[in-house]
Parts: C-alpha cells; structure tokens; sequence
C-alpha cells in the first residue's frame, strides 16, 4: 500500500488536485487495527486504493487523531474514512474488515465519486448551455443519458471548453482573493490586536509610572515635612540651650558680680582699717631697727620726733628717706600726713645723719654733738680691736663699746606708753655684729653692708626692703 507521506492538509490538498477520495486510516495497537492494516497492504486493495483514493495512516495515540476526532467524530478504534472533494464522509468502516469487503467498499466508494463528478460536469453543461441560449432541459437525465451527453459535449465547440476553463480559472481567482482578502484581515486583525495590546500595555506602563511619579512626590512631600519638624525641633532646642545657656551665664554673671562686690567691699573694709594705721619702720645706720604705729593723718614731722627721741643724740642731725622707692623727704614734707606721702599702710624709713645741721639744732645740745664727733673718730679703732678680740677672745668685751650717749627712752615702737626696755633688748639682739665671717675669713662690716643684709632680693634681681 502507497501511503500518503505528509500531514492531513497536504493529504487534502493532493486529493482535490488530482480528484481523488481522501482517505483516512486510524489504527490503534489492538488485533483489529493489525487485521485492519493487513486487509489495506493486500496487492487488490493496494491496486484499485491507488487509482481512486489518497490514504493517509493516524495512530490513534497521536495529536493528528485527536484533531481530526475534532471534525470527524472517531466511534471506534480502528477505523477508514472515505471523504469527497466537498468533505462529506462518502464511506466509513468501523473495526477489522476481510481484504475482500475492504476491496468492495473501495469499489462502492469509487462508483459513488464517478456518479457525484458526472452530475457535477453536467450541471455545468446546463449552466453553460444556459448561458449560451441553447435549451438543453428535454434531454433525460439518466446515468446513461449523462454519460452520452457529456461524451457528445466532448466535441463541443473550443468556445465551450474555452468559457468553462475561463471559469474554473475565475473561480479559482476568486478562490485565491478570497484566501487573500482574509490573509489580509487576518493580517489586519493581528496587528489591530498587536497595536491595541500595545496601546495597553503603554497606558499601563504609563499608569505605573504616573503612580510611580505620584508616590515619589508624595514620599519626598513626607521626607519634606519631616525634614522641616527635624528643623524646627532643632531650632526649639537651639532656642531652648539658649535661653538655658542665657539665663545660666545671667546667673554666673550675677553671682561673679555679687562675689566681685563683696571682695571689693572686703577689700575696701580692710583697706579702710589698714589705712587708718600706718606702721612705719626705722633702721639706723649700724643696721638697728625699731618700729611705731602713727595714725594715717599723722604728719611725717611726728613720725621725726619720734624717731630723734629714740635715737637722741647718737647721729646728730639726721634726715628721712626710703630706699624703695628711693626718695629723701625734704622740709616741706613734714608737714604732710603720712597717707600723702604713700607711707599707708606700713613703709620702711631710713635715718640718714647729715654733716651739716640746721641753726635750731644748735641750741638743743652741746654735749650731744661733742658724743657724736668722738664716736665717729674712734669707730675706725671700735672696729680694729673688734676684729682683733674675734681672735683672741670668744666674745668681744662689752666694755670696749665706747658711751653712745644718754640712755634711750623707756617707750618703744608699738605706742608711746611702757614696754620700750623689752623692745629695745630685742632690737639690741637682732643688732648685727661689726664684722662677718665667712670660714677662716673676717672681714669688717660698714653701714652699707647692714643695709644689705636688711634688704631682701626678688626673682629678678630687684632689691626690697
């Protein structure tokens, strides 16, 4: 048997181009669908199928069944479609059939097929005669009748043979504008849904990003007013730390005040009671000191007295001066008080003895003078027999200390009341000696030396009382 190599279109196809039965075999892998396909392959079956049939073999497990099931309904397993060229089924066998009855229906089928086209040609004859005017409706229709009709049409004119090509040939035209004209609606159709399922998918794209657009703005709106309420929060707390920093630094400032003003009054308190004393220290020459406490209106020429009624008549006529700052006062100055002359609230005063005396100074001693003269000639000597006695005695003898004068008073610094002997034994303790030792060597003391081992020195060299 000469099957159709092909798919059921192609079958079709081939079928109707050479006017032929399209047959389709279904079989399955049961003993029928064997017999069935042994029956198809016998040599008289194979012989007259190829002159009259296009066969195509369907497994009945295959998509091809199942879409031919869907046009042409398969009852059973297996089973042999006959269709014509209009697609009407002309013959169905249902099951395994002997070679012999599948040879008869064969036959069966093709005497159908010859009688269908017969009747086929010949209504074209009519509608052609018809068309051509000739009146053809006496002749008999039998079969016989149709064969030898159309046999004597055989030897129609060429215009007959010409106008039924030219037919076929319009039909066919028409056939293929129609194919055309729905390929083309099809095609029209597709690209109609193509763009609409386009024009979809843009409003869609174009909805999500709308949507998209609408909640950035509406997150950047958010982060906006949060950004806004972080600065306003810092702003409040700004102005808060401010007015807390404000009110703090009002209340140091306030207490820093109070404090400032109450040192200053201490300051002042204690000025004032400062100021109201002034305690004034005098050094002699041979480096002696005593002290007194004047009220701070006191004038300088009191602090004079006092100081000529302590030393009496030992340097003669002597003047005041400090050392630091250097200043010698001056006549004039000792009518001032002690706070004008910045001698508040203690100052250190030195007794300087001058060669020359004023003419009231005459009157007052003679015998004060004539001490003063002798003590001046025979302290070269004092201190020769001092230097000397260092080395031959342990102390030197207080009986060579020449007379200085009349004994001093009985009153001392501090007040011009009693207590001046015990202030005056101290002074006389810290009195420095005539010379100084320093190891194996002494060496002799003068008036500038006492003054340097009164004074004291600071961090830059500076001297101070």
């Amino acid at each position: 048997m000469l099957w159709f190599e092909g798919s059921i279109p192609e079958a079709i196809s081939s079928a109707k181009s050479r006017g032929l039965v399209f047959v389709v075999v279904v079989s399955g892998d049961d003993e029928q669908s064997a017999q069935l396909m042994s029956s198809w392959e016998d040599e008289q079956v194979s012989a007259a199928a190829s002159s009259c049939c296009v066969a195509i073999k369907v497994p009945a497990s295959s998509e091809t069944c199942v879409q031919f099931s869907q046009i042409y309904p398969v009852v059973c397993i297996p089973s042999s479609f006959f269709i014509g060229n209009s697609g009407v089924p002309l013959e169905v066998i249902a099951g395994g059939v002997t070679p012999q009855e599948l040879l008869k229906r064969i036959l069966n089928v093709s005497q159908v097929r010859r009688a269908k086209l017969l009747d086929h040609i010949y209504c074209d004859v009519l509608n052609l005669s018809a068309e051509l005017g000739s009146d053809l409706t006496y002749l008999d229709v039998t079969l016989e009748r149709k064969r030898a009709f159309i046999l004597l049409n055989v030897l129609f004119p060429v215009r007959l043979t010409r106008k039924l090509e030219e037919r076929r040939e319009q039909k066919k035209r028409g056939e293929e504008e129609t194919e055309v004209r729905k390929e083309v609606e099809r095609r029209k159709m597709g690209k109609n849904m193509q763009d609409l399922k386009k024009k979809q998918e843009e409003e869609k794209t174009k909805r999500l990003l709308e949507e998209r657009n609408r909640e950035k703005a509406e997150e950047k709106a958010a982060r906006e007013r949060v950004r806004q309420q972080i600065a306003m929060d810092r702003a409040d707390r700004a102005a808060r730390y401010a007015k807390t920093q404000e009110e703090e630094r009002t209340a140091k400032e306030a207490l820093l005040l109070a404090r400032q003003e109450e040192q200053e009054a201490r300051k002042e308190a204690l000025l004032r009671q400062r100021s109201a004393v002034a305690r004034i220290q005098f050094r002699l020459p041979d480096g002696s000191s005593f002290s007194n406490q004047f009220p701070s209106q006191s004038r300088l020429q009191e602090a004079w007295d006092f100081a000529a009624q302590e030393v009496g008549s030992r340097y003669g006529n002597f003047s005041l001066a400090t050392v630091f700052p250097r200043r010698e006062f001056t006549a004039e100055d000792l009518n001032q008080t002690l706070l004008e002359l910045e001698l508040v609230p203690s100052a250190s005063i030195v007794l300087q003895p001058q060669l020359g005396r004023p003419a009231g100074a005459v009157g007052q001693s003679s015998g004060r003078g004539l001490w003063a003269a002798l003590g001046t000639l025979l302290y070269p000597l004092l201190a020769v027999w001092r230097f000397l006695s260092s080395f031959l005695f342990a102390t030197p003898t207080p009986s060579a200390a020449p007379p200085r004068g009349p004994p001093p008073p009985d009153h001392v610094s501090g007040s011009r009341g009693g207590g001046g002997k015990e202030d005056m034994g101290v002074n006389a303790e810290k009195r420095p000696k005539d010379f100084k030792k320093d190891g194996n060597i002494c060496r002799l003391r003068t008036q500038e030396d006492s003054e340097d081992d009164n004074n004291t020195w600071n961090g830059n060299s500076t001297q101070q009382m």
